[in-house]
């Protein structure tokens, strides 16, 4: 078997960390206060999954690379999933109210729904839902 992790930590640079915390409250996302401070504040995903919402400045400290502009460029899209196509329209419903912004139209493939929004800070975030029982069936 080939390389496995039991935890995964995305780190995102974000321009305002507060503004960035609030958004991601208001859709139901709660945080790490162990692994939050000024500079960085750990989103919680499930429990091997995270987001490290880094202020530009300390993230800068870990790369010698610029800083992707999400407004004009795309430097990945993140997929979570939800437990219904309802679920997915109340999360990204949520993350609208918040600020964000309608990324695509819902996609509709039967046994998988998606919607997708951009955070404040333009980051991409995809919602789906998968129907395993209608997946094994197509």
């Amino acid at each position: 078997m080939g390389f496995q992790s039991d935890q995964l930590f995305v780190n995102l640079p974000v321009k305002n960390l507060k503004e960035t915390v609030a958004f991601f409250n208001e859709i139901g996302f709660e945080f790490n206060p162990q692994f939050t401070d000024d500079n960085a504040a750990c989103m919680i995903i499930n429990q091997n999954t995270f987001v490290m919402l880094l202020v530009e400045e300390y993230f800068k400290t870990f790369t010698k690379k610029e800083i992707t502009d999400a407004t004009t460029t795309t430097e990945a899209i993140f997929a979570i999933s939800a437990t219904s196509r309802e679920h997915v329209d109340e999360i990204v419903k949520k993350a609208l109210e918040a600020g964000g912004k309608e990324s695509k139209e819902p996609v509709d493939y039967g046994f998988m729904y998606g919607w997708s929004f951009q955070d404040i800070n333009n980051h991409l975030w995809e919602v789906m839902y998968m129907d395993e029982n209608e997946a094994q069936q197509a």
